[in-house]
């Protein structure tokens, strides 16, 4: 399965800009289950300086800085990805792992492993209270497997809480979305990593892609207009295991990793600085085309 995937990111300022600095994660990072062949990067203006690299999660990253003045910035990023296996495959395969199976590997972790533990901390974006363990503590029970608890944890945020693009950002509160019920992937994507580290599993957020168009006869999918989210939960015997609680799915060929980290702040598309004394407008589109 091949996507073509297209991210343009632009700024109009009402100022002039005379210097900024940016970092874009907008390339697909490699996994088990994709491969990104081919990545084109066009940024205008042209940029002063520009560096690619990999960050502490292996996400790849993009710096550039502009250094003349501008009254717009354009980022377009067109990356072909090669999805090799589908994450369905992983739901009939040792599902059978306890809360107590994951913390007993976990302590026994060593070497590289060991990174799997700082996905087990709450960060500001993801705090735990009492009303987090309590919503939690309905998936997860004692001799319940995590994966069924996943799942369940997955259908009920789809069922809980409506999803209304615009009633939150990205510096929403928990407890607001809690006492609202309503916002966008990321937001649920917290939720559900706030959850599972609540009852000691470690669990990351991914952010990425959806398909634009779904095959024919099947429902649109919801989060295909700009960067999607979802989270991953490290399962006994299976691994990092992706679960999209916007759409109550398991994350499958349709799903195009950008890369993962603690929180949204690990992987946002796009951050800067910029001198200038105005305000500016952002737009973002998306379009995920499978080649057939």
């Amino acid at each position: 399965m091949k996507y073509i995937v297209q991210h343009t990111t632009s700024y109009s300022y009402l100022e002039p800009v005379s210097l900024c600095h940016n970092i874009a994660r907008l390339v697909p990072r490699n996994t088990r289950e994709q491969f990104c062949n081919n990545t084109s990067i066009r940024i205008t203006p042209e940029p002063d300086r520009i560096n690619e690299y990999e960050d502490f999660f292996g996400n790849k990253v993009i710096y550039f800085s502009i250094e003349k003045e501008h009254w717009e910035l354009t980022v377009n990023v067109t990356s072909e990805v090669q999805r090799t296996a589908s994450g369905q495959m992983k739901m009939p395969v040792y599902h059978n792992a306890t809360i107590q199976d994951v913390q007993k590997e976990i302590s026994e972790l060593k070497n590289d492993s060991l990174e799997i533990k700082q996905y087990l901390f709450e960060t500001p974006m993801t705090p735990i209270d009492e009303d987090i363990l309590l919503y939690a503590s309905k998936s997860f029970t004692k001799e319940r497997s995590v994966f069924e608890a996943a799942k369940d944890l997955t259908e009920r945020i789809y069922k809980d809480f409506e999803y209304k693009p615009g009633h939150t950002t990205i510096s929403t509160p928990l407890t607001e979305l809690m006492a609202e019920r309503k916002g966008v992937c990321q937001d649920f994507a917290h939720l559900a990593i706030a959850c599972l580290r609540s009852v000691g599993l470690p669990a990351r957020y991914v952010s990425g892609y959806i398909e634009t168009l779904s095959p024919e006869g099947v429902e649109k999918l919801i989060g295909v207009d700009a960067s999607h989210a979802w989270f991953s939960v490290f399962i006994t015997n299976m691994g990092w295991v992706d679960f999209d609680p916007t759409n109550n799915c398991l994350v499958s060929d349709q799903h195009i990793t950008i890369g993962w980290g603690r929180d949204y702040a690990d992987i946002a598309p796009m951050e800067g600085i910029i001198l200038s004394s105005g305000s500016h407008e952002l737009t973002v589109s998306v379009d995920v085309k499978r080649e057939h």
